[in-house]
Formats: C-alpha cells, sequence, structure tokens
C-alpha cells in the first residue's frame, strides 16, 4: 500500500503539515494587507529591510496561525471545513503545534525588531497575543460578536507594516484598519450564514446561531454600507487618488447591493450568502491592491 493509499493518521507529518498550522491562505492576506501598509507610507525605503520586516509579519501570522490550530483542535475535528487540519487528522501533536507557534511568535517580533523598530514589533506582538489568547482562547467561544471584536488582530498588518517604514502610526494606517474591522464581521458571518451547522456541532456562538439568519442579514447589510463608507476615506485625507476613489465607490457600491440581495434573499437560500462571501474577497483585495498600483502607476504621488 502507498502512502497515498493510507489513513492519513498512518504517514509521518512532513513539512507541508507544518506549512498548513501557518494558515496559509489567512497569512498571505496578513502579508498583503503589510504590504500595502508599507507601500502607503511616506518616506524612503530600504528595500533590504523592508523585505525582512514583510518576512517577519508573515512568521507572525503564521504563528497565530499555529497557535490557533493548538487552541481550537477540539471544534476542528467536528467541523467539515477543518477537519482536515494537522492536529484533528492526527498528524501534528497539539504540544508540538503550540512550541511551533511560541517559537515562531518569539522570532517574529524580534526578528520585526532588528529588521525595523521597537514600535512595529510591539504592534506585532500585540496582534499575535490579540489572536491567540483574546480572540481564539476567551472570545470565540463565549460571544456572538467573537468575529467583531476579534477582527481587531486581523485589521492590524497595515499598521504593523506603516509603522515597519515609519517607526509611527498616524491616522492612514488606522483607516485602513478600520476598513479591515468593519469588512470582517460581513464576510465571516456569510460565511456563517451556510455553515451554521458546523458552528452548531462545535458549540461556537457564531451570529447567525445565536440570534438567527434575519438579524444576520440585517447586521450584514449595515456593515456593509459602513465598509462601503469608510472605503472611501483613503482619498479625503490624501492617501489616494481619483483612480483609487473609482474603484473604491464601484466596489462598495457592488458590497452593498451584495449584501442588500442577501437580505431580501430567503433565509433558506444560501446563494446569496456565497456569492457575498466569495465577493468580500475579492473586494478587499481589490481595494487594497488598487493602493500601490495607482501609487506605483504614478497616478497618486
Amino acid at each position: 500500500m502507498n502512502d497515498a493509499a493510507k489513513p492519513v493518521t498512518e504517514r509521518i507529518a512532513g513539512p507541508e503539515d507544518y506549512f498548513d498550522l501557518l494558515k496559509p491562505r489567512v497569512m498571505s492576506l496578513v502579508v498583503f494587507t503589510a504590504f500595502v501598509g508599507m507601500a502607503a507610507a511616506p518616506g524612503d525605503v530600504n528595500l533590504a529591510l523592508a523585505a525582512i520586516s514583510l518576512l517577519a509579519i508573515a512568521v507572525g501570522a503564521g504563528a497565530s496561525g499555529a497557535l490557533n490550530m493548538w487552541w481550537d483542535a477540539d471544534i476542528d475535528a467536528v467541523m467539515t471545513r477543518t477537519a482536515k487540519r494537522p492536529i484533528p487528522t492526527g498528524l501534528v501533536p497539539r504540544g508540538e503545534a503550540a512550541a511551533f507557534g511560541g517559537f515562531l511568535a518569539a522570532l517574529s517580533v524580534a526578528l520585526l525588531a532588528l529588521a525595523s523598530n521597537y514600535v512595529a514589533a510591539g504592534l506585532l506582538a500585540f496582534t499575535i497575543f490579540f489572536y491567540a489568547v483574546i480572540y481564539s482562547m476567551w472570545l470565540k467561544r463565549a460571544t456572538p460578536q467573537n468575529i467583531v471584536i476579534g477582527g481587531a488582530a486581523g485589521a492590524l498588518p497595515p499598521v504593523v507594516g506603516w509603522a515597519a517604514i515609519t517607526g509611527t502610526t498616524p491616522i492612514e494606517p488606522w483607516i485602513l484598519f478600520a476598513i479591515i474591522f468593519l469588512w470582517t464581521p460581513p464576510h465571516f458571518w456569510a460565511l456563517a450564514l451556510f455553515k451554521q451547522g458546523d458552528y452548531e456541532r462545535a458549540g461556537v456562538p457564531m451570529m447567525p446561531n445565536v440570534k438567527g439568519a434575519a438579524s444576520t442579514k440585517k447586521q450584514i447589510f449595515i456593515y456593509a454600507v459602513l465598509v462601503a463608507a469608510v472605503g472611501v476615506a483613503p482619498f479625503f485625507v490624501g492617501m489616494t487618488g481619483p483612480a483609487y476613489l473609482a474603484v473604491s465607490i464601484g466596489l462598495g457600491g457592488y458590497f452593498v447591493f451584495g449584501a442588500w440581495r442577501l437580505l431580501k434573499a430567503d433565509d433558506n437560500d444560501y446563494g446569496p450568502a456565497k456569492r457575498l462571501f466569495a465577493f468580500s474577497i475579492f473586494y478587499l483585495f481589490a481595494l487594497f491592491a488598487a493602493i500601490p498600483v495607482e501609487r506605483f502607476a504614478g497616478l497618486h504621488g
């Protein structure tokens, strides 16, 4: 019997399994938004140190993912979208995941402090702590507002990126923080609407399971309007130019339209929720991509 045909618990964990602990898709979003924070920051940039700083942020994001998987291994095992993660399948022991995450967390903060500055390193340390402890260990299982408050961890990378370049945190990166912070609830609640069974089995009090689909859809619509409004703010503080403004208006308008379509849909029709979830990913990527593209294209100084 070859390895591919064996049950997953019979094979030895490889590098790819430890890489999966880092939540690479989430890590890629963190790296991207941190890069945008760097690209939007004023001043001269040492490309080598900026690259090392971005690597440190990526490692910190991976550390957060590993610590989250360590803590949530019990609920991951009963949710269909997480049951094949390395710990539930028995490939990586929980203790090893915890040690791996802790080591990477310390390494990332130290590396960012050496390559950049203590402000950025302190923010990265706080981000890891907030995600691993405040969100994973406390909020996630305690309140349906888990993703609202916990979203602060995922919203901090552009602030960390900006601080890595400038050593400061003025209002501009906090606007980027606000966009991600307000984007997080409609993004995850749209997912939770068509994954209610998973969260119910795991005992996680996501909004649809606690307040019902109708209430959740109303809140999604409110947050979509807020995201669309804050999404244009970078233009009005001078971070971006008219090209970004046009992109942000178009994307924000469609986000609100998708949320409105979901609001009016039957509670048992998950199609609009799935479409909004998919578009929300595109929305954030396209909105943030518009900032460096506009700048590097010389459309905004």
